[in-house]
């Protein structure tokens, strides 16, 4: 192994990625069972052996094995052998495992303010006038320090914000119940897909995704996303809020020796499915100006037609396993894989794509220059690490022997939002009792004091009050009928 390369696999030389241009991102792509998987594997090993720390989703389970140390398998050995890699051993990756739902892993939480309601708002399907409306919930917040950390913070601002809607009006404007209603069951919906476990604290330190080994090797971060990828939304969001936070709390360090962290956003198509514009370019915008952080972003899909051509723009290290062309789209989209790629006078780009099989790749890097490489045909190099997923019992003393263990796996509840508003309104309900009740009983003390002076003989004052206003009132209405009778003589 190199200390400025990982290596990739072996074509008609050694195909390597150079670790200075690694943060100039890169797209692994290719149908399912051509080898994805394992590519992301080879590439994470490389990274973490390096010292650089990896952070990658594990959406069937297989990436787990990176943990332990691989197994000396005949085919993989017969490979290795094959394409000349003669330091071919096995290790394991020092691993942390990481889980929304905290079950394969540490927790990993976040808190309702640092997720921001642009991310909410895509979370939760909402309309303009919805995210709207959960823009002026924010801001409220803001204005009277009200903290946002889990779900019913956030409810019971809606909540506060729905019964004070009028009072807003003039200076957030129009706050229509059924608009707050519409978000209150976007909640629900959120929360049955597990939001009340992300959302809270203790949130995550992005420095835990960053350690290395006292041996200097990077951990390799796994998160188990079996269960999260079937509320794709959310494992979407949740990643595109990682790579967020990890844009605006890194460091500008220009173009580095080696990467200080590669993320691997797994089935990539979920970050694009029906995005808004926006939200597309804000992706756009966050993937071009990471790599100054010293961050590269490598998405990993099946088609390369996932992946807007902005964005794709900015992807300099390629990998592409075999594609099928059976139907127009796959036929377009080999295409447009084949194009992206500088070509290779040996063979043709399209047809290969079309013919290569399980384990080999095109593949082409950025050299020291930042000049995509000629693209080759290769044979990705066998994983040192186990291919497959490790047991449940392997993976809980992985996680009790990590050096985050313990940090997370407490929630906490201290005082927010939800405490602060249901106290403001216990107060309220005291105050508007306690002037019913001081009405009451001022009423009460009238009714007695009238009683006792009709039972005197005295008036009270209530009762002269009374006789003033009917005597007044008789003086007036005889006045006024003088003056009409007048009136009418007059005119005659």
């Amino acid at each position: 192994m190199s200390d400025s390369t990982v290596f990739i696999g072996q074509s008609t030389k050694r195909e390597e990625l150079f670790l200075a241009m690694a943060n100039r991102h890169g797209l692994v792509t290719g149908a399912t069972g051509t080898g994805k998987t394992v590519t992301l594997q080879i590439l994470a090993e490389g990274f973490c052996d390096a010292g650089v720390p990896v952070f990658a989703a594990d959406v069937k389970g297989d990436l787990s094995g990176i943990a332990m140390e691989g197994e000396p398998k005949d085919a993989l050995v017969e490979r290795a052998k094959t394409m000349g890699f003669d330091d071919y051993g096995f290790e394991a990756i020092p691993t942390i495992f990481w889980d929304l739902f905290g079950q394969q892993g540490h927790p990993i939480r976040t808190t309702i303010s640092d997720m921001g309601p642009l991310m909410l708002s895509r979370l939760m399907g909402l309309t303009d006038a919805q995210e709207g409306a959960l823009n002026i919930a924010f801001k409220l917040a803001d204005k009277e320090g009200l903290a946002l950390l889990d779900l019913k913070d956030l409810r019971a601002l809606l909540k506060d914000l729905g019964d004070r809607g009028k009072d807003l009006t003039t200076e957030y404007g129009n706050l229509a119940a059924p608009t707050i209603g519409a978000i209150q069951r976007r909640l629900v919906v959120l929360e049955e897909q597990g939001g009340n476990q992300f959302f809270g604290e203790p949130a995550l330190d992005i420095k835990d995704l960053m350690r290395t080994t006292s041996g200097g090797k990077g951990y390799m971060n796994v998160l188990a996303a079996d269960r999260l990828i079937n509320s794709p939304q959310l494992y979407a969001t949740f990643l595109l809020w990682l790579m967020s936070e990890l844009f605006e709390r890194m460091p500008e360090v220009g173009d580095p020796e080696k990467p200080k962290m590669v993320f691997f956003f797994d089935e990539a198509h979920l970050l694009f499915s029906d995005a808004p514009a926006g939200l597309v370019q804000k992706i756009e915008q966050t993937v071009k100006l990471i790599r100054s952080k010293g961050i590269g972003i490598y998405f990993v899909t099946q088609n390369p037609l996932d992946v807007p051509e902005s964005v794709l723009a900015q992807m300099g290290n390629r990998v592409q396993h075999a594609l099928r062309a059976y139907t127009p789209r796959e036929q377009k989209a080999v295409a447009t894989a084949a194009s992206t790629f500088r070509p290779n006078p040996a063979f043709k780009t399209e047809e290969a794509i079309t013919q290569l099989g399980k384990g080999e790749a095109l593949v082409s890097v950025l050299d020291l220059k930042g000049v995509p490489t000629m693209v080759e045909r290769t044979m990705v190099r066998p994983p040192s690490s186990r291919m497959g997923p490790i047991t449940p019992e392997e993976r809980q003393k992985i996680v009790k022997n990590s050096p985050v263990y313990g940090n997370y796996e407490e929630a906490e509840d201290r005082e927010s939002a939800y405490e602060i508003l249901m106290k403001r309104a216990e107060e309220r309900s005291a105050a508007a009792e306690q002037d019913k009740a001081d009405k009451a009983a001022q009423k009460e003390a009238d009714q007695q004091a009238r009683a006792q002076a009709r039972t005197s003989g005295r008036e009270t004052a209530t009762d002269r009050f009374v006789k003033n206003m009917a005597s007044t009132a008789g003086r007036q209405i005889g006045n006024m009928l003088i003056r009409g009778i007048l009136g009418s003589l007059t005119k005659r």
